[in-house]
């Protein structure tokens, strides 16, 4: 029984291999940054969600060796046990002094992931009745949104990408008690930026909270790198937060922000809070050191290189038939189109010492495989010119 186990594995394996949909993993021997050792191999990376370069700042890491030192190397306990350590309430204290020009009586919630924080907010805000929630998620949601709208038992309505017109009619005829609109702010695939102010006034005139998945606009966008709320100025207690510290942060964990009365029904309902060992207070630490790097004239002046970067890589030489994505991020992606065209190009630019990774289904809807290039505030306008020369190469 277990070989014929083992077989069926095996043969659902080489069919998803035949789709040239087969992951498989590189190994790092190096810091997390644009010039890394990955199988043995120097390469200059395009790959990372370290936008501003922060992952390997030494004013940083001497945070966390610092933590370390203070804390320790683990927290022991889940936050409602032991583990909750003073660098986990100063860090949620400044994320929320940060955000109270948008949000009201703002307070903030540290997770270990932006996954977990996600799977928290939609399973805690949802009734436990189903019948008595839906959740409203654009069509291009990142997988941890999807996955805790279904875990959330509640109804689901998939909306068009940013199609407003189509999600007011979803709300005006919505019967739920409680409704929730839920969107990336930054779509992490095609880098472009949610219609948020249009979508809040859509939630204050139908009565439903607006969830943001910030992973890739905080740090990036708006003033003081504080995402797409500062982007758009906006302001309201129906506004839910969700930020991620692993990205452009340069560390790890995310963090939800939102009125005070929220963050304490997830403290007392989120089960992806309360049943988890808390991350490790060092890593806390060392967030304060590179919160205020982002916040500061540090973090200004990465984003204004982000920006001339961007600049650089516009005007691809490209083949017929792939198309570059306009993105005022760090995210730039290049549709090619099918798995083989796709896995052929990445595979030619590693040959030249390029690491820009294939991106297929599911994580893009079938049929628009793509390069995912990924700007770093750490990279050279030589190293944007590299691979725009090895690019047009290619075509």
């Amino acid at each position: 029984m277990s070989t014929s186990l083992i077989k069926d594995l095996q043969q659902q394996m080489q069919a998803i291999n035949a789709q040239g949909l087969l992951r498989r993993r590189r190994t790092t021997a190096s810091a997390c940054d644009v010039h890394v050792d990955v199988d043995g191999r120097p390469m200059l990376s395009f790959n990372s969600n370290d936008y501003l370069g922060l992952a390997s700042d030494a004013r940083v890491v001497e945070a966390l060796r610092e933590g370390a030192s203070l804390y320790g190397a683990g927290s022991g306990a889940s936050h409602l046990i032991s583990g909750h350590s003073k660098a986990h309430v100063q860090l949620e204290d400044k994320l929320a002094a940060l955000f109270a020009p948008h949000l009201e009586q703002p307070r903030a919630l540290h997770f270990s992931t932006g996954y977990m924080a996600n799977l928290a907010l939609l399973g805690a805000l949802a009734s436990p009745a189903p019948q008595e929630t839906e959740i409203f998620s654009d069509a291009l949601n990142h997988a941890s949104l999807i996955d805790g709208a279904r875990l959330s038992r509640a109804q689901v309505t998939v909306y068009p990408h940013a199609d407003l017109e189509t999600l007011g009619q979803a709300l005006k005829n919505s019967k739920a008690k409680i409704k929730l609109v839920v969107t990336d702010g930054v779509f992490s695939m095609d880098g472009d930026i949610a219609p948020l102010p249009e979508l809040l006034a859509l939630c204050e005139q139908h009565g439903a909270w607006m969830v943001v998945d910030d992973a890739h606009g905080f740090g990036v966008l708006g003033e003081n790198g504080l995402g797409v709320l500062a982007h758009f100025g906006l302001r309201s207690p129906q506004l839910i937060y969700m930020g991620t510290l692993g990205k452009a942060a340069g560390v790890a964990g995310a963090f939800v922000a939102a009125h005070q009365t929220v963050i304490e029904w997830l403290v007392q309902r989120a089960r992806t809070y309360i049943y988890t060992t808390a991350s490790p207070p060092a890593l806390a630490h060392a967030l304060l050191t590179s919160i205020d790097l982002l916040t500061g004239e540090e973090g200004r002046v990465r984003r204004a290189n982000l920006a001339d970067l961007r600049l650089q890589l516009t005007g691809l030489s490209v083949k017929p038939g792939w198309q570059q994505l306009d993105s005022v991020t760090p995210i730039q992606p290049l549709v090619i189109g099918s798995n083989e065209d796709v896995l052929n190009l990445a595979d030619a630019l590693w040959a030249q010492g390029l690491w820009v990774s294939a991106i297929r289904a599911p994580t893009v809807p079938a049929g628009t495989a793509r390069l995912r290039i990924t700007l770093s505030a750490s990279h050279s306008l030589a190293d944007v010119a590299q691979l725009k020369a090895a690019l047009a190469q290619a075509t």
